[in-house]
């Protein structure tokens, strides 16, 4: 089995920074690209940011210059840094992974998704 627990959420003021992580754990044979959504209340959930099995990223607009997204390839781990947040950012952020992972004596792809983290941006 599979699963993906982010840790990083809370409240802080506009201007303020948070980071988020995200672990994989389980059988994992390969993970080819995870990424990081955010949904607010009463919107569609939308993708933050993503970074590939060779390190490429790509970013929302809304966040570019303020989110950076890196990851641990050897913890198979995923970190957001989002820094001068503003109350917009206010949303839960679900981590996703696109992987291979071992089922008996094949392999399986399997996208997983995480429990989901609050983060609020209020004065």
């Amino acid at each position: 089995q599979v699963r993906l627990v982010e840790s990083g959420g809370g409240l802080v003021q506009p201007g303020g920074s948070l980071r988020l992580s995200c672990v994989a754990s389980g059988s994992i044979y390969r993970i080819n690209a995870m990424g990081w959504y955010r949904q607010a209340p009463g919107k569609e959930r939308e993708l933050v940011a993503a970074v590939t099995s060779s390190s490429g990223t790509m970013y929302a607009d809304s966040v570019k210059g303020r989110f950076t997204v890196s990851r641990d390839y050897l913890e198979n781990a995923m970190t957001l840094q989002m820094n001068n947040l503003k109350p917009e950012d206010t949303a839960v952020y679900y981590c996703s992974a696109d992987l291979v992972y071992y089922m008996r004596d094949s392999t399986k792809d399997l996208e997983v998704w995480g429990q989901g983290t609050l983060v609020t941006i209020s004065p």
